[in-house]
């Protein structure tokens, strides 16, 4: 099972076919309302099978995709290769290890659907924190704490395990640990929100 890989983070094993597209049928309208804008040099972090991260290659000016499964991101390298897009690196590697993984400062950070399961947040909001340049941004795509059953997609409970699920108020307490200072807090319907935070400028 792809859990079994060390490192990863628990339950964030990507979805059985199909029903993300559905939860998420316009992956561009999410990056949009947690501030992803054409241009800017972007990290999709546990990008998984690259279902965000081929909507970021079509505005970035480059994304590198990080994940510690190396065969999702073969899946992702394929679907963005079948869609021309040129301007991606993948990156297999430990989320924590972050600093190491990037080449150089990004103004961008994406994290959808992984931050729940990551043992030691303030641990990773640092990585990240040390990646962003100057006024770079990190979006957290989380769950609300809603409960799983009332999480429908396609007919049935989806997503994370209900105490897993972490509110807006948890989110910004691990993240602002690390220096990063929340920028604004947006819905993404239809069970999540988007936690945005920027590094300081001073």
């Amino acid at each position: 099972m792809t859990s079994a890989i060390p490192g990863f983070f628990q339950g964030t094993d990507m979805p059985t076919t199909g029903w993300w597209e559905v939860l998420w049928p316009d992956p561009a309208s999410v990056l949009s309302a947690t501030g992803v804008k054409r241009g800017m040099d972007v990290i999709d972090l546990c990008s998984g099978d690259g279902w965000f991260t081929l909507q970021i290659a079509k505005v970035a000016r480059h994304v590198i995709a990080i994940d510690i499964d190396a065969d999702l991101l073969e899946v992702a390298r394929r679907r963005l290769t079948e869609n021309g897009m040129t301007n991606c690196d993948f990156v297999a590697g430990d989320a924590y290890e972050l600093a190491r993984l990037a080449s150089r400062p990004v103004d961008f950070v994406f994290m959808a659907n992984a931050f729940h399961g990551v043992p030691n947040r303030p641990r990773l909001a640092h990585a990240v924190h040390t990646t962003l340049g100057q006024a770079g941004r990190f979006a957290i795509v989380n769950w609300h704490q809603t409960p799983r059953e009332k999480t429908i997609v396609m007919g049935e409970p989806r997503g994370p395990k209900t105490e897993l699920r972490l509110s807006p108020e948890q989110t910004i307490v691990a993240v602002e640990s690390s220096g990063l200072k929340l920028a604004e807090l947006v819905e993404v319907p239809p069970y999540h929100y988007g936690a945005v935070f920027e590094k300081s400028t001073a």
